[in-house]
């Protein structure tokens, strides 16, 4: 999963991924809202045959435009059921598998890389999967204007970019703003659910969920696998590599 870092909001062909780092600006040329968060890094990709037939076939049901307004998300979604967000999902291997084994929850899922919206579609088209809805824009606005406080059962964050170096530490999505936005929408007993494959991404996790006084730890530290998110055969790659896997997982008190 990737994340996004300070550049120009993307065009309609956007190819980047989601990061949350509090800048000042103005809207770009074209944007008629005011962006405070510049949250892409422009990434290079190639939407495929079959994931462009999805595009078109599936777009119109799955792909939910950016607006201005608070999601109706029983309309967008035709019930009412747990809704949770998921914040880059890559090309949507893991998000197709969860919403197949959890058929009673609503997933909204922010990527803004065409490619991966497309094979989501695509996977959404191979597996059936109607409890899906996407969101091709920048996650931190979708946040900031679709979503209403106590408004979710749960928030994904899987394998975001790790930033390796110190120096671009504070590029990482998972920062102190960002999750005070994302506790403010939980709901009482919602959850917030990390995981990297980065040790010092995932001590960095595990102190700024602590420090956010509406979040309580499930564990008393990094917590168990939760059973519903699978192993990714990039996950799996790491694991034979040796490297570790580490799940952060928080809810908001009552």
């Amino acid at each position: 999963m990737t994340e996004l870092t300070p550049a120009p909001a993307p065009q309609s062909a956007a190819t980047a991924t989601a990061a949350a780092t509090r800048t000042p600006g103005q809207a770009p040329t074209g944007v008629t809202h005011p962006k405070t968060i510049k949250s892409y890094v422009r990434r290079a990709g190639r939407t495929t045959t079959g994931q462009a037939k999805a595009f078109e076939e599936l777009g119109p049901r799955f792909v939910v435009p950016f607006a201005q307004q608070l999601l109706d998300a029983p309309a967008v979604f035709g019930r009412n059921a747990p809704l949770v967000l998921e914040i880059g999902f890559g090309m949507g291997e893991a998000t197709a598998h969860i919403a197949r084994v959890r058929p009673g929850d609503n997933f909204l899922c922010c990527e803004v890389h065409e490619p991966g919206v497309g094979a989501l579609l695509k996977r959404i088209g191979e597996q059936d999967l109607t409890n899906i809805r996407i969101l091709q824009h920048d996650a931190v606005e979708v946040i900031d204007h679709m979503l209403a406080e106590g408004s979710l059962d749960g928030v994904h964050i899987f394998f975001p970019d790790p930033w390796h170096k110190t120096k671009h530490n504070k590029r990482r999505l998972v920062q102190p703003p960002l999750v005070a936005k994302l506790a403010a929408r939980l709901k009482p007993g919602g959850y917030l659910h990390c995981a990297t494959d980065w040790e010092p991404y995932a001590e960095q996790m595990l102190e700024v969920l602590s420090a956010e006084p509406l979040l309580q730890n499930t564990a008393s530290g990094f917590a168990p696998q939760p059973d519903y998110r699978p192993l990714t055969k990039f996950e799996n790659r790491g694991l034979r590599l040796g490297h570790g896997v580490w799940d952060v997982v928080f809810v908001r008190r009552n």
